[in-house]
């Protein structure tokens, strides 16, 4: 059975950090880590993901030089470092997983095959 856990949301003023953390477990052929992020009303999208072993990440244009995805191969655990937090950061964060990331304009496409159950995080003004 696959098991993808988040941890690690909160809620922070603007300009505040926080570090969010996804578990996998059960995985098989996986090499590609990702997190998202969707508010009431909108759709999803695609915020950062991670080409494991390599640890080559990718990042949205919204969130890049703010936020950085690194893993821990060890304990099958992917990271979401978020500095500068802005309250259009305010989203419930999902990690997902799939194959292959598939480069700077695959990995956003949300067609992973495994997903968490997301973890809030609420930046305030």
């Amino acid at each position: 059975q696959v098991q993808l856990v988040e941890s690690g949301g909160g809620s922070v003023q603007a300009g505040g950090s926080l570090r969010l953390s996804c578990t996998a477990s059960g995985l098989l052929r996986v090499n590609c880590m990702g997190w998202f992020r969707q508010t009431p009303g909108k759709e999803r999208e695609g915020v950062a993901a991670i080409s494991l072993g390599v640890g080559l990440g990718y990042y949205a244009d919204a969130v890049k030089g703010r936020f950085s995805i690194s893993q821990n191969n060890a304990k099958n655990t992917i990271y979401l470092q978020m500095n500068s937090l802005k309250p259009e950061d305010t989203a419930m964060y999902y990690c997902a997983a799939r194959l292959m990331c598939g480069g700077s304009n695959s990995w956003i496409d949300g067609r992973y095959n495994y997903w968490g159950q997301g973890t809030q995080v609420t930046v305030s003004s």
